[in-house]
């Protein structure tokens, strides 16, 4: 089944391209655009779509707060935050609201597709550049250590990979292995160091 992609953007012109890559990619539904939160919030309950490209710089309620309420009455939904900004306090902000994942506007177009696809798959995707503000952040401020000693050497990899920022199709070539077996590594590290997230994940590895 494709994915199905909504889209919250003011600016017409990147919302409309981004509504044509969306619409002629293989495995995706494009189905429903909004130029602010207030129209994506009435909206999107709606449309139900399974992710949904979010800006933070919008006209009215910014993108976090637009997060923030949507979660509310779809929980489910899956956001990844598509901006300008790479500042850590609007990357933790976003993340705290709720966003699933991190990219900036300038990423091409096939590294966002894969991306969504991975947003989709259970994923938290961020551009290497994000990824390395988010180490670094939790760098400065993370006590002892943590309980990753019981990961396997290839978990440790795979945890590494994650923690510099590499999509799973990335981290499957860089190791030689398959998607699927990056995914369920990916599974069993969630389920050792108990967390839901890429961002808990690499906390708690960054703190060992």
């Amino acid at each position: 089944m494709p994915i199905t992609v909504s889209i919250v953007e003011d600016n017409d012109k990147l919302r409309g391209t981004l509504a044509r890559v969306l619409s002629r990619a293989e495995g995706f539904q494009f189905i429903s655009d909004y130029p602010s939160a207030e129209d994506a919030l009435k909206g999107l309950p709606r449309d139900q779509p399974e992710v949904v490209l979010m800006d933070i710089n919008l006209p009215g309620i910014n993108g976090i707060e637009c997060v923030r309420q949507l979660k509310q009455v779809m929980p489910k939904v899956l956001v990844m935050m598509l901006t300008a900004y790479e500042d850590t306090e609007n990357i933790f902000s976003a993340l705290a609201a709720g966003a699933t994942g991190y990219m900036l506007k300038r990423t091409p177009q096939a590294q966002l597709l894969e991306a969504i696809r991975e947003v989709q798959r259970g994923g938290s995707p961020m551009t290497t550049h994000i990824a390395r503000k988010v180490v670094s952040s939790f760098q400065q401020s993370a006590p002892s250590v943590p309980p990753t000693e019981n990961l396997s050497e290839r978990e440790q990899q795979v945890l590494d990979h994650l923690a510099q920022g590499f999509l799973y199709k990335e981290i499957a070539e860089k190791l030689g292995i398959s998607y699927e077996t990056v995914h369920t590594y990916v599974r069993r590290i969630y389920e050792k160091l108990q967390v839901r997230t890429r961002t808990e994940a690499v906390a708690k590895f960054l703190k060992r």
